[in-house]
């Protein structure tokens, strides 16, 4: 009850791209159900745009062994399991390296430290796809199921994995458990650049700047300064038009949000999400129809098929970006798209209303580049 309070205490807010609270989320398995219950980490990360997971991974495997100890601790979980995409290999062999170390050191095994309470966690390497990221989807898969997503309710804290209470947390959240514990969750919260904001959090920069990488920053630090101190600005011969401010699935920035503090809260009330902290950077010579093709492209190949606004509706999206991109497009399907941008929002799961967040971003921020595409009858930067 310590840890768990402590997390509550300390604001963490899920880094998987939601930004639930990790300690409410907790909160939610019930003590008095008889039976097993368990701890997933979900480390598939196929987000276009995010790499922080595998960074970590690559870095310091010691951080997630650790975090999930104390969760597992917190929640009286006995078996946990970390669920990691096969194409991350050398992620996989740290882990599976760091546990053995783990067990050998008897922080893992049974009776740990003579505490009465044990724990053994097992690395699952996915054969899967995007959508084994949605956590419902990631049981299935687990559980050697089709990986569709779940009903909800039965929600997985008190129906999950094997029908037993379950949690599903991102590697980023359950890597930042340690330091709460060990300093306190005052001093977590303090490292936010903005008193709304709780820690630090790992950005991944990619695109038209100097220098792309894995960041960690506080929470709340401006777009801008992320860019330009941090990334030494724009490429050379470059200037910034837009970017994804948290993964493939947010609706763009521009120029007018550079002021823009990056925290959960800030970005969604300036109209995106900060998702999972995956900054995508575009420069004045993209074309955002072309660019929003694209990331839509994956999406409609990554549905499952289970659910037909997603299984039909992005299909249809890519075929309206691709008539527009091609220079057959009209002022009718600019409104079937925006439509679309509504009617995907009744998809079973978060991956169609995900997919719809650049389309969405497009034709807020950049529907004069779409008109121009139908005027000219051609893209007008080629």
């Amino acid at each position: 009850a310590e840890v768990q309070q402590a997390v509550i205490d300390s604001g963490l807010r899920g880094r998987g791209g939601a930004g639930f609270p990790t300690g409410k989320k907790w909160s939610f398995v019930p003590r008095d159900l008889p039976g097993p219950r368990w701890l997933i980490c979900n480390c598939d990360e196929m987000e276009p745009g995010t790499f922080k997971d595998r960074v970590l991974l690559e870095a310091n495997p010691y951080l997630l062994v650790e975090g999930m100890i104390l969760a597992c601790y917190a929640l009286g979980v006995h078996r946990a399991f970390i669920f990691i995409r096969r194409g991350y290999e050398a992620a996989a062999a740290n882990l599976v390296r760091a546990i053995g170390e783990a067990r050998d050191a008897g922080f893992l095994g049974e009776n740990i430290l003579a505490s009465g309470f044990s724990c053994a966690l097992e690395v699952h390497l996915s054969a899967g796809r995007y959508i084994c990221g949605e956590e419902t989807a990631l049981m299935n898969a687990l559980e050697g199921k089709r990986a569709n997503p779940r009903a909800k309710p039965p929600f997985p804290a008190i129906k999950g994995l094997w029908g037993g209470p379950t949690v599903v947390n991102n590697v980023e959240s359950l890597a930042n458990i340690p330091a709460i514990i060990a300093e306190g969750p005052e001093r977590f919260r303090a490292r936010a650049r903005i008193p709304e904001a709780a820690g630090m959090k790992l950005f991944c920069i990619s695109g038209h700047v100097k220098h792309p990488g894995c960041y960690e920053l506080p929470l709340g630090i401006p777009l801008g300064e992320i860019i330009d101190g941090v990334c030494g600005g724009m490429a050379e011969g470059s200037s910034f038009k837009a970017c994804l401010p948290g993964g493939a699935s947010t609706p763009y920035f521009t120029g007018e949000h550079l002021a823009t503090p990056m925290d959960f809260d800030s970005v969604a009330q300036a109209g995106s999400r900060l998702g999972t902290g995956g900054v995508v950077v575009f420069d004045q010579g993209t074309c955002m129809v072309g660019a929003t093709l694209n990331l839509v492209r994956f999406y409609a190949r990554e549905s499952c098929g289970w659910c037909t606004p997603c299984r039909e509706g992005l299909p249809y999206v890519v075929h309206l970006l691709e008539e527009i991109e091609g220079g057959r497009g009209s002022m009718e399907q600019v409104a079937i798209l925006r439509d679309h941008v509504k009617l995907l929002n009744y998809a079973f799961c978060a991956l169609a209303p995900g997919a719809m967040g650049p389309v969405e971003g497009l034709l807020r921020h950049f529907e004069d580049e779409v008109v121009e595409h139908i005027i000219r009858g051609r893209c007008p930067l080629t």
